[in-house]
């Protein structure tokens, strides 16, 4: 009952965007109707890890501990979102950037959007789940190229013919998976359920050969380098509330399926293999990241590389294959996508009132807009990983399993790219924030739905860096069921 809550909310919002043709109403009753989500995501979350019990519905939705975890995210960065994206459609319409039926457009593919990306998590069928992210690519598109400039659709275009090729691996690597629990004498089913108890009798050469190619196929929609040529273009574009979602919850999506499939390679003895690979992709991401950060302009561009960053830091820690590697993996997921989603809300203010993405023609941003300003500042301390943020507690947690395991290549690697983002970090918004206001330019309001967004993202910021310190053994607890399947 309570999925059907998670999934229906979002559908039936998005018929409603036909009918109620007053936007500012309509953003608050959608905001009410993620809130919702939100609670039903928390059940069901406390539930998963309090009793470890596993839900199947028909053989079609399947909830575990892994299912919860993402399902919860992706809920948190949806309901900020939601509620951020009041104030800034109206603010769009009243500067005749949209119209209002194009604001009922938005609101629409908001919630399809939303609907797709729970669907991830929520089938159980490896075959749906390669449909469900195929169809956050193609809806994702739309609010990508949302503003129909000649940037934004040129992006749009770039993400869909770039993650559509990376989707055609995936889908390879999904039938070659299907085909080693065929050839096996066992039925030619892709629920998940049915190939994890038998994942030790397939063959592992054929599972090899097919994680390769969901590896690199959801890498692409992961942002995994050197896959990632599409991310910086489409978060650049799209429209603030989208970035957010697209940077703090979709990546993440292709991550769960990576580890969906990953789960059958380690059951099946071939733990080794997996790690090997994570690990580097994930350093490719970390290495590439922090050499694009470093010549970075455009401030939505500069995020943009920084969750290729963040997902590679995830990658390692799941390559890592430590409970505590793996606790901090599952932490980052979170921390990212709520330090991210302030981040991007952050930047959607900051080209509202400046008209402008280039860090150089920038300035005294925290004159301009006091709270933006002071949040967003706060927030690029936590992105960074300065403690006492949760991101901090994750990466700490993440590069302690290295020190641990004996890998200190690995962990040396991640503190020197770690310290050249930081101090980039510290270049470009030291510019920005501080000094006198361009000419013209007067201090702006900020909206208290734009405000609530902010301080609900930042108090879990610095919740979790204060209630992990004390709880990470319940994280340990859950890192050790994924391990298990």
């Amino acid at each position: 009952m309570v999925m059907f809550i998670i999934l229906g909310i979002p559908l039936l919002l998005a018929a409603g965007a036909f009918f109620i043709k007053r936007e500012r109403l309509f953003g608050m009753i959608n905001c009410f109707g993620y809130f919702l989500v939100l609670c039903a995501s928390i059940f069901i979350f406390k539930e998963a890890v309090s009793t470890g019990n596993i839900k199947a519905l028909a053989n079609f939705i399947y909830l575990d501990i892994l299912s919860a975890v993402f399902i919860l995210v992706i809920s948190v960065v949806a309901f900020a979102a939601a509620l951020y994206s009041i104030a800034y459609i109206s603010k769009d319409i009243k500067e005749n950037i949209i119209s209002r039926r194009k604001a009922g457009f938005y609101y629409l593919l908001f919630n399809l959007f939303c609907f797709s990306m729970f669907c991830v998590p929520a089938v159980n069928n490896l075959g749906m789940l390669w449909v469900a992210i195929e169809m956050t690519t193609l809806i994702s598109a739309f609010l990508v190229g949302f503003y129909n400039s000649k940037e934004s659709v040129e992006a749009a275009w770039k993400y869909i013919i770039i993650c559509s090729v990376g989707i055609a691996f995936a889908l390879l690597g999904t039938i070659l998976f299907s085909y080693a629990f065929s050839i096996s004498g066992l039925s030619k089913s892709l629920n998940w359920s049915d190939m994890m108890p038998v994942a030790h009798v397939l063959d592992k050469n054929i599972l090899k050969i097919a994680f390769i190619f969901v590896l690199v196929g959801y890498g692409t929609k992961a942002g995994l380098a050197p896959m990632h040529t599409w991310l910086p273009d489409a978060h650049s574009q799209a429209i603030a509330p989208i970035s957010a979602l697209l940077s703090g919850v979709l990546l993440k999506t292709a991550v769960y399926a990576i580890l969906r499939f990953g789960i059958i390679l380690i059951k099946s003895g071939e733990m080794a293999y997996f790690t090997h690979l994570m690990i580097l992709f994930g350093v490719i991401s970390l290495a590439i990241s922090s050499g694009f950060i470093l010549i970075q302009k455009d401030l939505k561009r500069l995020l943009a590389y920084s969750s290729i960053e963040h997902i590679g830091i995830i990658a390692i820690g799941f390559g890592l294959g430590s409970p505590l590697a793996i606790g901090g993996a599952i932490l980052h997921i979170f921390n990212h996508a709520v330090t991210k989603s302030l981040m991007f809300f952050g930047a959607g203010n900051i080209v509202s009132a400046y008209k402008k993405h280039n860090m150089n023609s920038i300035r005294g941003v925290i004159k301009a807009l006091p709270f933006t300003g002071i949040l967003m500042l706060l927030g690029m301390f936590a992105l960074t990983g300065f403690p006492p943020f949760s991101i901090f507690i994750s990466e700490i947690m993440i590069i302690t399993a290295a020190f641990a395991k004996g890998s200190y290549i690995i962990a040396f690697l991640m503190l020197f790219f770690l310290s050249v983002i930081f101090g980039a970090f510290i270049f470009y918004f030291g510019k920005m924030f501080f000094g006198n206001l361009p000419k013209g330019m007067e201090k702006s309001g900020e909206p208290l739905s734009g405000k609530f967004a902010f301080l609900f993202l930042f108090i879990l910021i610095c919740g979790l860096g204060a209630v992990m310190v004390f709880k990470y053994k319940d994280l340990l607890w859950i890192a050790q069921r994924l391990l298990q399947g």
